[in-house]
């Protein structure tokens, strides 16, 4: 789809069904797809990219003071999101920009190439969109006491009203049977932009780091090179921990043994703190001890320690945050 939003699509295929009961309202229509945009200068990746994956949500109330409760609604389950996947995120007022609407709010990780600049009041926590605010000064308390940083937009939500719905004719009928405009709001997450981003935000110059819940895989195994004698006497021990790490909650298909035994544990290892996996688990010298220590690295905390099965297994179920 080459247009950044569907808001017009949405309401145009609402005004050609209806008109609807106002009995089936609120109605929520959605999709997750794959957008283009003509972008003038990609760069930064999956950040600014002329294809990209975007959920889409529009809503549909009989009322405005209904469909200001869902748009409450749907920012708090978008605060849910964000909070589940772990990384920091600012909430500030934003600009309707040419969607339109009666109010609007962006959602941002803070990174030092984010190109939008958003402003927080240290005193009484308002934030905005410097679009938005335009001074420097607290529209809500007017203090000076402002902050400036720099943002990168992850989700967008606009409350509507009947903007699109009444020149489009989209209505309902209500309980008299007679036809009124519907009241609408959009709501937008960019999915591969989180992804980025949150790259953006965590990493280190020759490390990936990605919030535990959405990285591909959180754990990785690295089993004792070919012909060594650690792979002698080890035998199946990285499948056996598999088994049981799988076995703890949200880490069934989570975690991968690099069985590439033909390479060093050395050079997979710095391949597996580039890839960007939370744990990484070694299985070498001390692993072929009569109670077998497996060397766990948590890149997150930078901590690098030799554990049992039991205590590697408690210490990943500890730590792990969903």
């Amino acid at each position: 789809m080459y247009f950044k939003t569907q808001e017009e699509t949405v309401t145009t295929l609402l005004s050609n069904i209806g008109p609807i009961s106002y009995k089936s309202f609120p109605l929520r229509l959605y999709q997750i797809t794959s957008k283009f945009r003509d972008e003038i200068k990609p760069r930064f990746g999956l950040m600014r990219a002329r294809e990209f994956i975007m959920k889409d949500l529009y809503s549909f109330d009989v009322d405005l003071k209904s469909a200001q409760e869902t748009y409450s609604e749907l920012n708090d389950s978008y605060d849910r999101i964000f909070r589940n996947i772990g990384l920091d995120y600012v909430k500030v007022l934003g600009t309707s920009g040419n969607i339109g609407g009666s109010i609007s709010h962006e959602f941002h990780y803070q990174a030092d190439i984010g190109e939008d600049k958003i402003l927080t009041c240290s005193e009484c926590g308002y934030s905005a969109n410097t679009e938005l605010s335009g001074d420097c000064s607290c529209p809500k308390c007017k203090s000076k006491n402002i902050n400036i940083s720099s943002g990168i937009e992850i989700a967008h939500t606009f409350l509507l009203g009947d903007k699109y719905s009444k020149p489009l004719k989209a209505t309902f009928l209500n309980i008299k049977g007679k036809p009124e405009v519907l009241q609408m709001g959009c709501f937008g997450i960019g999915i591969s932009r989180i992804m980025a981003a949150a790259v953006e935000v965590m990493s280190l110059e020759q490390e990936i780091r990605w919030p535990d819940a959405i990285a591909p895989f959180n754990v990785i195994i690295l089993p004792p090179k070919f012909g060594s004698k650690e792979e002698q006497s080890t035998k199946n021990l990285s499948e056996k921990l598999y088994t049981a790490i799988e076995n703890l909650p949200n880490l069934k298909d989570n975690i991968l043994i690099d069985d590439r035994i033909s390479l060093t544990i050395g050079r997979r290892f710095l391949e597996a703190k580039r890839i960007g996996y939370r744990f990484i688990i070694v299985i070498g010298k001390t692993s072929t001890e009569n109670v077998p220590l497996f060397e766990l690295n948590d890149l997150k905390l930078n901590i690098q320690m030799h554990l049992t099965e039991s205590e590697l297994l408690c210490y990943i179920k500890d730590n792990l945050i969903f």
